[in-house]
């Protein structure tokens, strides 16, 4: 019969509404044999993989364990499932001499794929060896009124597991090792601070003035107070208040936001570490990332050189060194004097025809080769040291020439893992610079707005301190070998279907 339109549905739109038919079909013959289609609180006694691990002292015992159904297979009056919890899998032993004739046939009639159940029964091995429980009672505590996607093809769409992150969770136990790493790797990184005197506290996401980096702001109005609002690009600002108020050694592991593109290594929300240490420097930054990213290598991987993208990065401590001026004339073929003079910027660009958006500045110059000739040629990790003061206005500056600064990248297969100053703490030299940011907005959306209340925070007196930011994301996609910075959040950010 042909829908009240006249057309004819899809295949696949049919073939669903007779799964989902047939499984509420299912879900109402429950009722018939006593049973909830959606349960509550089941008491288990073990997990999938304390019954295979502890086999052999759990051998004839009875045991309690929940989880999904990861497939069905009968076979005459027998019928055996996989059954997946967050520990693992383990197969249960369904048949009808065990469990009686009404009810191995009210399971059959009434379980799906995908269904949560609850079972009781006696720990052995299967003829063909195989570790199971076999079944006397269960208990269905949730059924599934959708199939899981094909065992056999799986989720492979890349961007329907970012969509449906629930079903990549459910078939791809790999997709779920990544997160539980994730989750062990920031519980680790934090014991590694709290153990260094490091103070955790948090600082205002909703900010009314953006700073601490050069990025695109999300913009929010609060309506009671009638004002403006933006999402944080950083905590940085912040936390250097707390250095004025006497808080020596802080940390922030929290979400920053910036209106930017997306792409394998770029999500608009992502998680930032922030640091900052009173009477200290860059030189004490890097000695605490390169500590920080080989303990939890070792950690997530048991060791400090691990294969990333089919090569071997090695993360033991102490790594590689490099200026900024002699990377530029080792990767670009640029000496940074000739950069710094007089028209210069304009020079090289017109010289290695670099395609810019806007005017050929120093900062914008300086940035295209550091992307497009510098960052890419450091595979192994390296500590990109003294930027330039155009791309840095919150560091100290450098003594031996006024044009750089003490700032560092960490950089790692091409790409950013840490940011780290010298902090700047004089309040004129920092007000100067933010009088040029804000000369540079007109041309440059990203460049640091005023904040007088920050510069006046630091007329109070501010140590001297280091301070260190990590993409957690990014650090993270590394460890996990992950080819996407998708592969480590849960739900990015995706265009409306």
């Amino acid at each position: 019969m042909l829908p009240e339109n006249g057309e004819q549905q899809p295949k696949s739109q049919s073939r669903e509404e007779e799964i989902l038919a047939s499984r509420r079909a299912r879900m109402e013959r429950l009722a018939q044999i006593g049973q909830e289609p959606f349960g509550g609180r089941y008491e288990r006694t073990h997990h999938a993989a304390q019954i295979v691990d502890g086999f052999d002292a759990l051998e004839g015992a009875t045991v309690k364990v929940a989880g999904r159904l990861m497939g069905l297979r009968t076979h005459g009056r027998a019928t055996f499932a996989p059954l997946a919890d967050f520990s693992g899998s383990i197969q249960l032993f369904f048949r009808s001499e065990t469990m009686g004739e009404e009810e191995y046939k009210g399971l059959l009639d009434t379980v799906d794929i995908g269904d949560h159940i609850g079972v009781e029964g006696v720990v052995m091995r299967t003829r063909r060896g195989e570790i199971s429980v076999e079944v006397s009672r269960w208990q269905m505590l949730a059924k599934a009124l959708r199939p899981l996607p094909d065992k056999w093809h799986g989720l492979k769409d890349v961007e329907l597991r970012y969509r449906q992150r629930y079903l990549d969770l459910a078939v791809n136990p790999e997709v779920r090792d990544v997160f539980v790493a994730r989750s062990r790797g920031l519980a680790a990184l934090r014991r590694f601070l709290d153990e260094r005197g490091f103070l955790e506290v948090e600082t205002p996401m909703l900010q009314p003035i953006h700073g601490g980096a050069a990025a695109r702001p999300f913009i929010t109005h609060h309506n009671a107070l009638d004002m403006t609002l933006y999402l944080r690009i950083a905590p940085e600002l912040y936390l250097k208040r707390l250095l004025v108020g006497g808080m020596e050694k802080v940390y922030e592991v929290g979400r920053v936001f910036r209106n930017e593109g997306i792409s394998t290594r770029h999500n608009p929300e992502f998680t930032m570490l922030e640091l900052y240490q009173a009477y200290a420097d860059y030189e004490d930054m890097m000695a605490l990332t390169e500590e920080l990213v080989s303990h939890l290598a070792v950690v997530l991987r048991g060791t400090t050189r691990i294969q990333i993208r089919g090569q071997e990065v090695d993360f033991t401590p102490p790594w590689r060194r490099l200026s900024f001026p002699d990377a530029l004339a080792q990767y670009a073929g640029v000496a940074w004097s000739d950069l710094t003079a007089p028209e210069g910027a304009a020079r090289v660009a017109d010289k290695l025809q670099l395609e810019l958006d806007g005017p050929p500045t120093l900062a914008k110059v300086v940035d295209h080769l550091l992307d497009e000739y510098i960052q890419p040629a450091l595979q192994q990790p390296t500590f990109l040291t003294d930027y330039p003061l155009v791309l840095s206005p919150l560091a100290s500056r450098h003594r031996e020439d006024p044009n750089l600064t003490y700032r560092f990248e960490a950089i790692c297969l091409g790409m950013e893992l840490a940011n780290a100053f010298s902090e700047l703490n004089d309040p004129d030299d920092q007000r100067e610079r933010f009088m040029q940011q804000v000369a540079q907005r007109e041309h440059d959306p990203e460049a640091h707005p005023m904040d007088e209340d920050y510069v006046r925070a630091l007329e109070h007196g501010m140590p001297p301190a280091g301070g260190l930011g990590i993409g957690i994301d990014r650090l993270f996609m590394l460890l996990t070998d992950s080819p996407s910075i998708r592969d480590v959040i849960l739900f990015p950010l995706l265009r409306p279907r």
